[in-house]
């Protein structure tokens, strides 16, 4: 009997309330991924009902697509025995980033849930450091001997190969399991059958220590374009690898988290629609009052220069102008240097480096933006008398202290996160909201010392 054609409404549909015994034939012809995304539009009971009809194997990998906060749900509404079926068939990766987000008690109770075997490895795994790429290797790799021949290999391949994480790479090891090298699985499918190991070996590799942070092998991966690296002990053993895919989780995690700094909030632990509202004004609300608290010095420096102000009235004018430039261009610069911090493009070695460059930049940013504003002020005094007599120095005095509040922005942003660097605080953490509250209450400062260098005498 021929299986029905259903189109992709049909099948979500099918999935959500079909019978499980014309269900499972579908799903079992889909990818993981395309389950995963079915089984989460489902109610939680009848998710539980489609894991227990697919085949284990199935079931796990379609499992490992689905959000944290899905799996502990899901888990949490299952049988025990079902539960041990979906952790012993896990990637040992994917299953020790679910353990290390649960409280302590209940990943101690699915530990105990595992094979032996599996849970020598889970317990090894979470025993590296939290932040380190220990806990994101799994030991799921082939190793070969550089005695072998081309045609031990591809027979030890087709043995054991079938639960490797990758087969892109083989790893070449002694008999102390010590890493020599690394060869693609091309150069062995291209080789002479009777030809050796040690003769497609060139010694170069490159290997992250089970001890690097994420950072470490997230630049290491952009810089040798490579889909898996062999992570080793401090003795050069072999211990497991990295797969890309399982960096750019936590690459996102980690560019999620400097994005809420940035924007001047605490970064969020659970997805936005799933955070709670008073967590969420926990979150948001510290940033804010340490904001406000900064602006209120904007209002005690526009007191200082109060008697300025009453006899030019004119300059109050450009108090926004001013303040908004200098925020503005203090903004730009510390998210760009933040991003090349995280990029890896830059360190806190190379401030002497960004200083100059970003000198030249405020400077030439600061005379565009005070040339529009000299100009604006010029051309707007020959149809409308608002700017009196002296509206030329008003011009230059505006010109020059955007000129100047420009450079100081930019300076104060770039210098900033590397001061923070160097003193082992995260960069992001110079916000640019913070930045922007900081040039407002200096770049008033600089506005009135200007205009009261340049205006003396007239209307000051």
């Amino acid at each position: 009997m021929s299986q029905p054609t259903f189109i992709q409404g049909d099948l979500e549909e099918a999935a959500r309330s079909g019978p499980l015994t014309e269900v499972r034939p579908l799903l079992e012809h889909l990818p993981p991924q395309e389950i995963a995304l079915l089984i989460g539009q489902c109610s939680l009971d009848r998710q539980g009902l489609l894991f227990l009809v697919l085949p284990h194997k199935l079931a796990a990998e379609a499992f490992e697509y689905l959000s944290l906060e899905m799996q502990e749900e899901l888990l949490a509404s299952l049988a025990q025995d079902q539960v041990a079926m979906l952790l012993n068939e896990m990637s040992p990766d994917d299953r020790t980033t679910l353990l290390e987000g649960l409280p302590a008690v209940v990943t101690q109770r699915l530990l105990a849930l595992l094979t032996p075997a599996e849970q020598t490895v889970a317990v090894k795994l979470l025993g590296y450091p939290e932040d380190s790429v220990g806990r994101l290797m799994t030991p799921d790799y082939v190793t070969v001997g550089p005695d072998w021949t081309v045609k031990d290999v591809l027979d030890h391949v087709r043995e054991h190969g079938q639960d490797s994480e990758t087969l892109n790479m083989l790893y070449v090891v002694n008999p102390q399991g010590v890493l020599l090298d690394d060869v693609r699985m091309r150069r062995f499918l291209l080789s002479n059958l009777e030809r050796r190991v040690e003769d497609l070996m060139d010694g170069h590799f490159n290997a992250l220590k089970t001890t690097d942070d994420p950072q470490t092998a997230v630049h290491l991966f952009r810089t040798t374009d490579m889909t898996a690296l062999p992570v080793t002990n401090e003795g050069g053993v072999l211990v497991g690898i990295v797969t890309i895919d399982d960096l750019l989780d936590v690459s996102d995690a980690e560019a999620t988290e400097d994005i809420h700094k940035i924007g001047g909030t605490a970064a969020l632990e659970d997805p936005y629609m799933q955070t709670g509202f008073w967590p969420m004004i926990k979150k948001r609300s510290g940033w804010l009052v340490i904001l406000f608290m900064g602006e209120l010095l904007t209002a005690t420096a526009m007191g200082f220069f109060e008697q300025e102000i009453a006899r030019a009235v004119v300059l109050a004018l450009f108090i926004p102008l001013i303040i908004s430039s200098g925020g503005n261009a203090g903004s730009q610069a510390t998210t760009l240097v933040i991003r090349a911090l995280a990029l890896g493009e830059v360190t806190s070695r190379d401030g002497w480096r960004i200083l100059r460059r970003e000198l030249f930049s405020g400077c030439v940013l600061g005379a565009i933006l005070g040339g529009i504003g000299f100009l604006r002020i010029t051309l707007w005094s020959h149809f409308f008398p608002i700017y009196g007599e002296h509206w030329f120095l008003i011009a230059l005095t505006i010109g020059i202290a955007l000129m100047g509040v420009v450079l100081w922005g930019v300076l104060v942003g770039s210098m900033l996160p590397l001061l923070l660097k160097r003193f082992g605080l995260d960069p992001a953490v110079s916000s640019a909201p913070f930045v922007a509250t900081l040039v407002d209450v200096t770049g008033l400062i600089i506005y009135f010392t200007v205009a009261a260098t340049i205006l003396r005498g007239t209307l000051l």
